[in-house]
């Protein structure tokens, strides 16, 4: 993992409750919502005011991105 960012305990709660709830870990959980939030946000938007283009044939939102093992 490249970066941790710290949660708020509010945030850290919510996290822990929803990953209960869906009987997973919360890194999964984390996971999991961030792919959901996705598919609710316009890639386009993303790229245009992205400030990292140095992983773009990765990237998520990148829908002519390099899939592994793929």
């Amino acid at each position: 993992m490249a970066y941790t960012p710290e949660l708020s305990k509010k945030s850290s709660s919510m996290l822990r409750r929803i990953a209960w709830a869906a009987e997973r870990p919360m890194t999964k959980t984390l996971e999991d919502i961030l792919e959901y939030f996705m598919n609710l946000i316009k890639k386009e938007e993303v790229c245009k005011r992205c400030r990292d283009r140095s992983f773009c044939n990765g990237c998520g939102f990148n829908d002519k991105r390099y899939i592994e093992g793929g």
